[in-house]
């Protein structure tokens, strides 16, 4: 029987504590989208459309500063910077 290589991956089982994190994490994420809705229904106010702009940029200027944080974690992970 051949011996594993040091580049293979040695993933545990997730587990009964892990699945009861995954299915909790599911519950609030569940309850906050509920509540979004709920919000939003509740009021009677109106997006303009430089409101909508505005969001979408928001969304846009979020999504690329996260990858691009989440890239530079990688590449200084892999350069050995955080050793």
């Amino acid at each position: 029987m051949p011996e594993n290589s040091v580049h293979e991956s040695k993933r545990a089982s997730l587990g009964v504590a892990g699945c009861l994190a995954v299915a909790a994490m599911g519950v609030v994420l569940g309850a906050a989208i509920w509540f979004m809705f709920y919000g939003w229904n509740l009021t009677d106010a109106e997006i303009s459309t430089q409101g909508y702009i505005a969001l979408s940029l928001g969304i846009v200027f979020s999504m690329v500063a996260g990858g691009g944080l989440m890239a530079l974690l990688f590449w200084s992970n892999r350069r050995g910077y955080d050793r």
